[in-house]
């Protein structure tokens, strides 16, 4: 029973250190292992053939990904604070409280303060087996703070801040104050296509479309269950 519910904790780890990869742009190379079995949260879901319906996984491939919580999760959610600090485990020189929170609420479609297994394999549809479209629409999402269909300069900011927050002063010893701004005015410079201070979906997903690297990061999490 602690072995599974450990496996089943660093399964999480693993998802959602990969779905920071994605999402900044730093996943090149990495291997996302076959037993990727994340911490979908353990109540009943309301029915497999409708997942299977909603989603872009097989009955088998819901049932697989679904066994090995089922009997961890009394509670049947994932609420934030739990979700924070099994996310911090990978970032120990830094805090990643600010970034998992805007990451959890990516995955709380339904702003209900939990996530439940539902959520998770419907991002995990999205993210491993969705169409670029929809793999870069997810990620504007995350980016889209405050959910008014932009992204602006200050939501920008406050991403980037949270990154360089969680990556730690072991990452940007010498990281100067104005970098996130920097950091920012780039972003704005590339994805901004008619300078009106914000960027849209369709901005964002043709200026990925134009970038090799985010392109390669998004086509490395294709058929890895």
């Amino acid at each position: 029973m602690a072995g599974c519910a450990k496996r089943c904790k660093q399964g999480l780890v693993k998802f959602v250190v990969s779905v920071h990869k994605l999402v900044t742009g730093t996943l090149i190379k990495d291997k996302v292992d076959d037993d990727l079995e994340m911490t979908m949260v353990c109540h009943r879901p309301e029915g497999l053939e409708q997942l299977e319906a909603q989603t872009n996984f097989s009955k088998r491939e819901l049932q697989v990904l679904y066994r090995g919580f089922k009997n961890e999760c009394p509670s049947g959610v994932v609420n934030e604070e739990t979700f924070k600090q099994i996310y911090s485990q990978f970032f120990p020189h830094g805090d990643a409280s600010t970034y998992a929170h805007y990451l959890f609420n990516a995955f709380d479609t339904e702003h209900s303060g939990s996530i439940k297994f539902e959520d998770f394999v419907t991002a995990l549809s999205i993210l491993l087996r969705g169409s670029v479209r929809e793999k870069l629409q997810w990620t504007f999402n995350l980016y889209d703070i405050n959910k008014d269909g932009y992204i602006n300069k200050e939501e920008m900011t406050d991403i980037v801040r949270a990154i360089y927050d969680m990556m730690g002063k072991y990452t940007y010893p010498v990281l100067k104050t104005d970098a996130p701004k920097q950091h920012v005015d780039a972003f704005f410079q590339k994805m901004d296509k008619n300078r009106d201070g914000v960027v849209t979906l369709d901005e964002f997903i043709l200026s990925c479309q134009e970038d090799e690297n985010i392109m390669r990061s998004l086509q490395l999490f294709e058929n890895v269950i």
